[in-house]
């Protein structure tokens, strides 16, 4: 009962084998790295669309407190959100106040409030601003509720499911 002991312990691949695994594991990872390496683009709409839910809770958050105050009705009283004083214009932050209120600042994102009762919010680094955006319009009356707008520039414009195919958000 004596067993060859060579026979049975070669077993395994041989060089040649394993540099053309080798091999195919590089092409593999060559062509699946293009589709992994640009992730500016996904980075900027997952910004943009937190920038719109923050903006969201802002104003529904105040919109609540000013409710609960009495004073939604009035074109100029304070709420104070954690010690933080935000303008209210009927019953919504102001849009010079929003970001205040929402948590955003110009190190994360690009903040423009040129035009009078809006500001328009875009991640640091987009070419064409107004196609890669979050509109905050204020309210401009009791009945004229504040609106918030994600910009896209494609198809669908203000839906936040066509972020995604807006060549501007890369």
């Amino acid at each position: 009962m004596k067993k060859n002991l060579k026979i049975a312990a070669q077993g395994g691949f041989t060089l040649i084998e394993l540099i053309v695994v080798i091999v195919i594991l590089g092409i593999l990872a060559a062509t699946a790295l293009p589709k992994f390496a640009d992730l500016g683009a996904d980075a900027r709409t997952a910004s943009l669309r937190a920038a719109k839910g923050s903006l969201s809770s802002a104003a529904a958050i105040t919109h609540g407190q000013a409710l609960v105050n009495s004073t939604a009705g009035n074109a100029t009283g304070p709420i104070t959100l954690e010690g933080v004083p935000v303008a209210m214009a009927y019953g919504y932050p102001t849009a010079a106040s929003i970001t205040t209120a929402a948590g955003i600042t110009a190190d994360d994102y690009t903040i423009d409030s040129s035009v009078a009762n809006k500001v328009t919010i875009s991640p640091k680094g987009v070419a064409t601003v107004g196609n890669c955006s979050v509109v905050y319009t204020a309210a401009t009356s009791l009945t004229a509720p504040a609106t918030i707008v994600l910009q896209t520039g494609t198809t669908g414009t203000g839906t936040s499911a066509t972020v995604n195919a807006n060549p501007d958000c890369k």
